[in-house]
């Protein structure tokens, strides 16, 4: 399946690992999962899901093979895993609420997401997200949040990302409103993802690429209520660089690079 995908042939959608769906009040402790043809865990539609001391593996060149993606569901924990994949280590879809991110190992892989979001014109927003101390070891992305560039009523609001830690990271802090992957359907757009009330506190360590972090928001919906205090990023030992559009916020603590809000 992953060669084929790689081909871009017209291929099976694949078979995910594990998948609660409609459940509540679950626990998960000590799961290994092992290349799973796309997603290696989903939650869906459930609430009070406990996932610790897991460990998720696939081949950093292994397409969409998500660690643990949540959708419409609140109450979800994930705590004190170690996640290596081709995708995203977590993914927080459309509707997810009140989630709790602590203690994860990620790398490689493409960080910790929230969407990618407004696919559809009509969305469930996403809130109350809590993202704290997360190595990220060679990823693509650290701490993200993407929408596609193109008309939606979702909404992105009480986030907190912290202690974090980066590892020659290409992206380590990216917020990216302008999703348009093949240039199809969005291209010319804007997102009408509302994001606001986002905090960034505490990242340290090093990007593989000299923006380390970058505000990319909405012309339409801009972000508004960023927070960012004390971020201690490097680009091979010297100054890093900052990069915001269409964001207002602010920046407290030590800065480095400095705070473009």
């Amino acid at each position: 399946l992953w060669a084929c995908k790689k081909a871009r042939r017209s291929c099976p959608y694949g078979a995910t690992s594990l998948t609660i769906g409609q459940s509540k009040n679950i626990l998960l402790s000590g799961i290994r999962l092992l290349n799973s043809e796309v997603f290696q865990m989903s939650i869906f539609s459930s609430t009070g899901v406990t996932v610790r001391g897991a460990t998720i593996t696939a081949p950093d060149d292994s397409p969409n093979t998500d660690g643990i993606h949540v959708q419409m569901s609140s109450a979800i924990t994930i705590r004190g895993s170690t996640m290596r994949t081709g995708d995203d280590c977590i993914s927080l879809g459309p509707g997810s609420a009140h989630v709790w991110i602590e203690n994860i190992k990620c790398g490689p892989g493409h960080g910790i997401s929230i969407g990618s979001l407004g696919n559809a014109a009509q969305e469930a927003g996403v809130q109350n997200i809590s993202v704290r101390s997360v190595v990220f070891a060679g990823t693509q992305n650290g701490l993200r949040i993407k929408t596609w560039g193109r008309p939606s009523n979702g909404y992105v609001k009480g986030v907190t990302f912290e202690h974090a830690v980066m590892s020659n990271v290409q992206n380590p802090i990216v917020v990216d409103q302008n999703y348009c992957p093949s240039n199809i359907n969005c291209p010319g757009q804007s997102s009408g993802i509302k994001i606001s009330q986002v905090n960034f506190h505490d990242v340290r360590g090093s990007s593989a690429t000299q923006v380390a972090v970058k505000l990319d928001c909405s012309p339409s919906n801009p972000c508004s209520e960023v927070s960012l205090k004390d971020i201690k990023l490097t680009y091979r030992n010297k100054q890093a660089q900052s990069y915001c559009r269409n964001v207002k916020g602010t920046a407290s603590g030590v800065m480095n690079p400095p705070s473009c809000l």
